[in-house]
C-alpha cells in the first residue's frame, strides 16, 4: 500500500464530496500522515466538516480558508506541504454557460495559480481533478477544465530541477456527488415526476471510492505528465430514472445549454498518446522528461489501437437497473427503497 506515513497533504476544494471521501480515505488508511490541510473558501461547510473530523479524534486536520483565485494566500497555503490534490472548480455546466467570467477565473485562474504556487513552495507532488467534459468539450465548463489539464501537463515542462510531478485524473459522473442525478432523482422521487433532458442520454459512472483510488493511485505512480482515465461501466438515463421511480412520470424538458447526449474521456485524436494500463488509460503527454521506454517497461502499459476512443454511448459495460439499485444503497442511500 502507498505510504504517507510523515507526509503533508493539502486537498484545494477539499469540503466537496470527493474532498470529503478522500479525507475519510487518508485519514482512515494513513493515520499517521503528519498534516492534511483542507483548503476550501466555503467556512461553513468547514465548519461542518470539522463536526465529522473533530480535532480531538483526528489531530492531523487543519481547516484553512481560502480562495485558489488568491496566489498569495495559495504559496502560504502551501508552506510545508509534500502533496497537493486539486479539486476546487465551478463544476455545474449550466451555471458555467450563464458565468462564464466566473468560471474562468477559477477554474483557468486558479490552476494557474495551484501551479505556480506548487513551484514556489516545496510541494513535490500534484495530481488535478479533471471530468469527462474536458474531452472535446462543446460547454465553457468542460472548455476551462481541458485549459486546466493542459496547464498542469505543461507544468512538468517549466519546472526545472525540481523534483515536483504534476499530473491530471480524468472521470465521469461520481455516483451521490453534490447536484448529481441520482440524488436529484430520489429527491424528485416524491413528487411523482423525473424530468429526462434526452431518453438517449448516457454517462460513465464512478463511486466516490473509484474516484479516491484513482486520485491515490496517480499520487504513487504518476512520472510527471500523465492523464488517467479510469476503465469504468456506463449507464442509460433511462435506466436510472427507472432504478429511482419506475412508477414516476418521465416528462422530456430538453437538454440544459452546454449538455451532451454522450460523454467522451478518450477521443480517436488522443489514441496516437494514449496506453492501457490495466486498470485505468493514461494519455501521455507529448513532451516527457522521462524516457517512454522506459515508462511502457515498468508499467507494461500497451498502446491502444489508432483511432480508439472511449465514449459513454459506444461503452461495452453497462449498468443495469438491478445493478444501479444495489449501488444507490451502497455508494448514496443505504436506506434506499423502489
Amino acid at each position: 500500500m502507498f505510504e504517507l506515513k510523515s507526509k503533508s497533504i493539502l486537498i484545494t476544494g477539499g469540503t466537496g464530496s470527493l474532498g470529503k471521501a478522500l479525507t475519510k480515505h487518508i485519514l482512515s488508511k494513513h493515520p499517521e500522515i503528519k498534516k492534511l490541510v483542507i483548503f476550501s473558501r466555503d467556512e461553513q461547510k468547514q465548519f461542518q466538516m470539522a463536526q465529522e473530523f473533530p480535532i480531538n479524534e483526528f489531530p492531523q486536520i487543519r481547516f484553512f480558508i481560502g480562495d485558489v483565485r488568491d496566489k498569495e494566500r495559495l504559496i502560504r497555503a502551501f508552506q510545508h506541504i509534500d502533496y497537493v490534490i486539486h479539486a476546487a472548480a465551478m463544476k455545474h455546466v449550466h451555471i458555467a454557460e450563464y458565468n462564464p467570467d466566473e468560471c474562468i477565473k477559477t477554474n483557468i485562474g486558479g490552476a494557474e495559480n495551484v501551479v505556480d504556487a506548487c513551484l514556489k513552495t516545496k510541494v513535490t507532488r500534484v495530481v488535478a481533478l479533471s471530468t469527462d467534459k474536458a474531452c472535446a468539450p462543446i460547454n465553457l465548463y468542460g472548455a476551462t477544465k481541458l485549459t486546466s489539464d493542459k496547464l498542469f501537463i505543461a507544468a512538468n515542462n517549466i519546472k526545472g530541477e525540481n523534483p515536483i510531478r504534476f499530473s491530471v485524473v480524468r472521470y465521469g459522473n461520481v455516483m451521490g456527488s453534490n447536484g448529481s442525478v441520482i440524488p436529484f432523482f430520489i429527491n424528485k422521487k416524491e413528487e411523482g415526476k423525473l424530468p429526462i433532458t434526452d431518453p438517449n442520454m448516457t454517462r460513465f459512472n464512478i463511486s466516490l471510492q473509484g474516484g479516491v483510488d484513482m486520485v491515490i493511485h496517480a499520487l504513487e505512480h504518476a512520472w510527471g505528465g500523465e492523464l488517467f482515465v479510469p476503465k469504468i461501466p456506463s449507464y442509460r438515463i433511462m435506466d436510472v430514472a427507472n432504478a429511482i421511480g419506475p412508477e414516476c412520470e418521465k416528462p422530456v424538458v430538453g437538454i440544459r445549454p452546454g449538455e451532451k447526449v454522450h460523454e467522451e474521456m478518450i477521443t480517436p485524436s488522443d489514441s496516437f498518446y494514449t496506453y492501457d494500463l490495466g486498470k485505468y488509460y493514461t494519455i501521455l503527454p507529448a513532451t516527457h522528461m522521462w524516457k517512454l521506454e522506459d515508462y511502457l517497461a515498468k508499467f507494461k502499459a500497451e498502446k491502444v489501437p489508432s483511432g480508439f476512443s472511449y465514449n459513454s454511448g459506444e461503452n461495452s459495460d453497462w449498468e443495469t437497473i438491478e445493478t444501479l439499485r444495489e449501488l444507490i444503497k451502497v455508494h448514496v442511500d443505504s436506506n434506499f427503497i423502489v
